[in-house]
């Protein structure tokens, strides 16, 4: 018996993911691969900034203590590209086979350190960068380092990576938050832009102790969460935010991807993300994006580690941190400036050592943009987001008590998406279709009409026009990718994958389209009526010149109820032939030139006038066999 979920990978009600057909995951299904997405961390040149212990001092108020001591962490790209495939920004949760799970606040604080309680992280938006930098940072940079409301970060590098031993207490601030803005637009507020980051942060770090105030940890994961939404769509092929939290939170979360490490973590070190510093052992460079989607296909629970940091030590942890643990079970919504998403903790209750119930309904929410204009509050724009925000502590979700989860998994496997990945090739599927095709024709074609109704026979007539459709269809489809898969051959290397340009999307185009065939209107007498065209008398169109052998020969007969025949065994029913002289001239007209087009056009009912539109059997290997040799599709 075939697996339900190998024909249709879900979901089976459409309530939860309603967006499923804009989801790359169709389009993967589907066979359109995108590769690897192009993952936007600036991270490299963290470790050239050179900081003097007041501005190290100042940091550390600011909140950013934790996240200064981070190192760069190489990406594995694959397997971000591969968990992307699992984000529905519909529920903001990874839809795995064994449930939802999600970066929590809880896990940004374990991971990062930065304060994930306090004031939301919103402000004035800016359009050009010259006056804010010269009241935060003391100078302005060269219009050729700054695009609208950003700034490059290789200027504040370049400018200020350095602090002078005798500056003064002004300057020593100025130089810290130019710093800071490097900091978190190289991490937690990496764009997709290239190297730059908004200068609207900068009024939030005038005064360092009002800095450390904010919620910085979640403005961090609204960030990641908007992105994860934006590169899950199927058009996308960028990914920004904390890629460095991602990746390290799937090392905890889930065996398919961790890495071993080189040294046994008896004392570990906060912030967590430091227990995968440095270089590990099995190396996945030979990892692509469908090496990681198979493993996460038949992810089981035990590859799951639902709790991770049960069994590390809080003593290493600051009591600041350990005090906000709390509202990583908070139902809130995360804030950083027009950033506003859900933080929906009661889809995955098992990451806090509770039984999963049916989650509440997710009510959909306007995900807003800043405005361009310089100077706009966004605050009044967000003020139903921000009361939310204020009430965080109120919506802590509790353990409910006799819960099954089998009933939570009955629900669940209705409303997700099973499979990202095809258990079975598209090319079996197609030669399985092709053969329930046939002998659904069959069965058509040899049916007995006597003692039908005038209804039944419309029906009968239906089946039978959209079967032969679906077959002429699955004949020219499967000779184009025959075709465009022999051109392919030898171009992928193995552990390199070829990353999508920004632009493409969804809008990829075939350069070289393949010349078709039509034939059609082959008079014949029939049991069963068929649907009444008007022809061209030109039965046989010829588009294209560039043909390896031009002469096609379709060869059919009538048998004594004057019914078509088929003709020709190894090749099913279309023969090839050599000589032009073997096509019938009464039927077939090979058209050539530069205007030659293809027109076939349904004309009104007339009783007396009834053809078939007959469509070929062609074998899967021979049709290959014919797309190496020639350069055109068979449509019929």
């Amino acid at each position: 018996m075939v697996d339900y979920y190998a024909t249709n990978p879900g979901p089976i009600e459409d309530a939860v993911l309603y967006d499923q057909d804009k989801h790359v995951s169709s389009a993967v299904w589907e066979g359109q691969e995108r590769g690897a997405l192009r993952c936007h961390e600036h991270t490299s040149k963290l470790d050239q900034w050179m900081l003097t212990e007041k501005q190290v001092e100042l940091v550390k108020k600011a909140g950013f203590g934790y996240l200064r001591m981070i190192p760069a962490i190489s990406l594995d790209n694959p397997l971000i590209s591969a968990l992307v495939e699992r984000w529905r920004r519909e529920t903001n949760t990874f839809h795995f086979t064994v449930g939802e799970m999600t970066v929590t606040l809880e896990d940004v604080a374990y991971l990062l350190g930065l304060p994930v309680d306090g004031e939301a992280v919103i402000g004035v938006t800016y359009t050009s960068c010259e006056a804010v930098c010269i009241k935060m940072l003391g100078k302005a940079p060269d219009s050729g380092y700054t695009s609208g409301g950003m700034v490059k970060l290789s200027w504040l590098k370049e400018t200020f990576s350095h602090c002078p031993e005798d500056a003064s207490m002004e300057d020593i601030e100025c130089y810290t938050r130019a710093y800071l803005l490097y900091l978190i637009g190289s991490t937690i507020f990496s764009t997709t832009t290239g190297n730059k980051v908004p200068v609207m942060y900068l009024p939030l770090l005038e005064n360092f102790d009002e800095a450390g105030k904010y919620a910085w940890g979640a403005a961090a994961l609204s960030f990641l969460y908007r992105a994860l939404g934006n590169a899950s769509l199927r058009s996308q092929s960028t990914i920004s935010g904390c890629l460095t939290l991602l990746q390290c939170w799937s090392y905890y979360h889930l065996n398919v991807s961790r890495p071993k490490l080189n040294h046994d973590p008896i004392h570990e070190c906060f912030p967590f993300v430091l227990r995968w510093k440095g270089k590990q052992s099995s190396p996945t460079s030979n990892r692509d994006v469908a090496f990681y989607r198979k493993s996460m296909d038949s992810m089981k629970p035990s590859d799951v580690d639902w709790c991770p940091y049960s069994n590390i030590s809080h003593t290493v942890i600051p009591d600041h941190i350990l005090r906000s643990l709390i509202l990583g079970r908070s139902k809130t919504m995360l804030i950083c400036y027009d950033k506003a998403e859900r933080h929906l903790p009661d889809r995955c209750l098992r990451q806090f050592g509770m039984h999963q119930t049916v989650p509440e309904e997710v009510q959909k929410w306007e995900r807003k943009s800043r405005g361009v204009d310089g100077g706009v509050d966004l605050s009044a724009k967000m003020e139903s987001e921000l009361n939310e925000w204020s009430n965080r502590h109120l919506y802590i979700v509790e353990a409910e008590e006799d819960v099954e989860e089998s009933e939570y998994m009955q629900w669940y496997l209705r409303i997700t998406r099973k499979l990202v990945g095809r258990p079975v090739p598209i090319s079996s599927e197609f030669q399985r279709m092709n053969s329930a095709l046939r002998e659904i024709a069959h069965i058509v074609d040899t049916l007995s009409t006597h003692g039908m109704d005038d209804q039944q026979l419309q029906s009968i007539t239906r089946i039978r026009y959209i079967t032969y459709e679906c077959l002429r269809d699955q004949i020219a489809s499967t000779v184009v990718v025959a075709t465009n898969s022999h051109s392919e051959v030898g171009k992928r290397v193995r552990g390199k994958e070829r990353v999508r340009r920004k632009g493409m999307g969804g809008k990829r185009k075939r350069k070289e389209e393949v010349e078709q065939y039509y034939a059609a209107g082959i008079p014949m007498q029939s049991r069963i009526p068929a649907p009444t065209f008007d022809v061209d008398p030109s039965h046989l169109y010829h588009v294209g010149s560039e043909v390896d052998n031009p002469h096609l020969c379709i060869t059919v007969s009538e048998d004594v109820h004057g019914r078509i025949s088929h003709v020709g065994q190894s090749v099913d029913d279309i023969d090839f032939c050599e000589d032009a002289k073997e096509i019938d001239e009464s039927h077939f007209h090979h058209v050539t030139g530069e205007q030659d087009h293809l027109s076939s056009e349904i004309a009104e009912d007339k009783p007396h006038a009834s053809i078939d539109v007959i469509v070929p059997q062609v074998s899967h290997e021979t049709r290959e066999d014919i797309a190496q040799q020639n350069d055109y599709g068979v449509l019929v």
